[in-house]
């Protein structure tokens, strides 16, 4: 039992600072160390701990990771990004159509994938214009952020939280859509009310079409490849099973090296997801078998807002997937712990909002665009705050 606490600790610490100090160790190597003396202290035997992975959520996001790369390499997101910002014809509609592109790709093609994609191609688009680039920056972080609460497939906490529960895609989509779409619409109105100047009593503004390499043979075979999973999504048809077949389907192709979608994989992430399975699989054996029902009790995760606070102070000290990870045994053994695990989805994803730490897709923006803009903590928290706490209470009311 010391061994496991000790364990877990050590592990959370390095994941909640970064990095371990002193050393080159980062999270995901915290992950295998932590998994690595789970097993050597005979916390867990090797068949518990490999038992103890979740196969099914690593599948998920391995095939949601091969569909995406052939996405971009494709050029779609750049494409979809460029047509929708090449129509629009003033600073408010182009904050607008920025949080609407982020928002909605983001809900079905992970978070981060977007970030990556659209920065840049903003970035140009605002420093030609002589726009301030700032407010456009935050619109893309905290749209993706919110857009991928809205489904199993937004984001990777998003993809366990699916899994751990076995909600229906469509019925997850439906009690927490909503509250993305309203999310959505608070970004545009909560960064325009903080930068006025930039976007009120402004002139009309003329956006030439960014420069876009297209390989449309892939692009066609990619979008209906995505196209085809998302409606079998819907359907009620296993979400790991379809997402890792459409994968494995866009790996038949003559025209892009395997090597180049190999590239695109996060390999670290799912590293650092079996690791911190086998971690929490550990001190769920030793340290929460006896008195976890009465904890649950006492900390009345069972209650929206109570889970909903807990949620946000943990996803911001840890991360939210190493924090959905330590909700895992509370939530199943709730009375309705259907209710907790959308809650907790809902919370940890909007949660990411509240700083720049809070979420990987608020760093990747701003490393992205440091070399052009620095946005300080202090110019997120502007937004951040009031974003964040207004959108989790609408959440919670939603939910509750």
């Amino acid at each position: 039992m010391i061994a496991a606490g000790l364990i877990f600790i050590g592990t959370y610490l390095v994941l909640a600072i970064g990095r371990l100090p002193g050393f080159r160790l980062d999270r995901t190597g915290a992950a295998i160390l932590g998994a690595s003396l789970m097993i050597a202290f005979r916390v867990l035997t090797m068949d518990e701990a490999i038992r103890s992975v979740d196969h099914e959520t690593l599948v998920l996001l391995f095939g949601m990771m091969i569909v995406v790369a052939n996405l971009r390499l494709s050029g779609f997101f750049a494409l979809v990004s460029a047509w929708v910002v090449e129509h629009t014809h003033h600073p408010l509609a182009l904050l607008a159509a920025i949080v609407f592109v982020s928002g909605v790709l983001s809900a079905f093609f992970v978070n981060d994938t977007m970030c990556l994609v659209l920065t840049p191609l903003v970035l140009e688009i605002v420093t030609r214009l002589r726009r301030n680039p700032v407010p456009y920056l935050l619109a893309i972080a905290m749209a993706a952020n919110i857009g991928s609460a809205a489904t199993i497939t937004g984001n990777p906490q998003n993809m366990m939280i699916g899994t751990f529960s076995r909600i229906p895609y469509r019925e997850f989509a439906a009690a927490i859509a909503p509250i993305s779409a309203i999310g959505l619409g608070l970004t545009v109105a909560m960064i325009a009310a903080m930068y006025r100047r930039e976007f009120f009593g402004v002139p009309r503004i003329e956006v030439e079409k960014p420069r876009v390499r297209v390989n449309r043979a892939l692009l066609w075979k990619s979008v209906a490849a995505a196209g085809a999973m998302i409606l079998l999504f819907f359907m009620g048809l296993s979400v790991s099973k379809v997402a890792v077949v459409t994968g494995a389907a866009l790996l038949v192709t003559r025209r892009v090296k395997p090597e180049k979608v190999y590239r695109e994989i996060d390999w670290s992430l799912l590293v650092l997801f079996a690791g911190l399975f086998v971690v929490i699989a550990g001190v769920e054996k030793t340290l929460l078998q006896g008195d976890i029902l009465a904890l649950v009790n006492r900390l009345q995760m069972d209650r929206t807002g109570v889970l909903t606070v807990w949620s946000v102070i943990l996803s911001n000290l840890v991360s939210n997937v190493p924090a959905v990870l330590v909700f895992k045994p509370f939530l199943s053994r709730l009375a309705h712990p259907e209710h907790a695990w959308l809650t907790l989805a809902m919370s940890s994803t909007l949660a990411g909002n509240l700083t720049v730490l809070g979420s990987i897709a608020n760093l990747i923006v701003i490393e992205r665009a440091k070399r052009t803009v620095r946005i300080s903590f202090l110019e997120y928290l502007k937004v951040g705050i009031p974003l964040t706490l207004l959108t989790l209470w609408i959440g919670a009311r939603i939910l509750g």
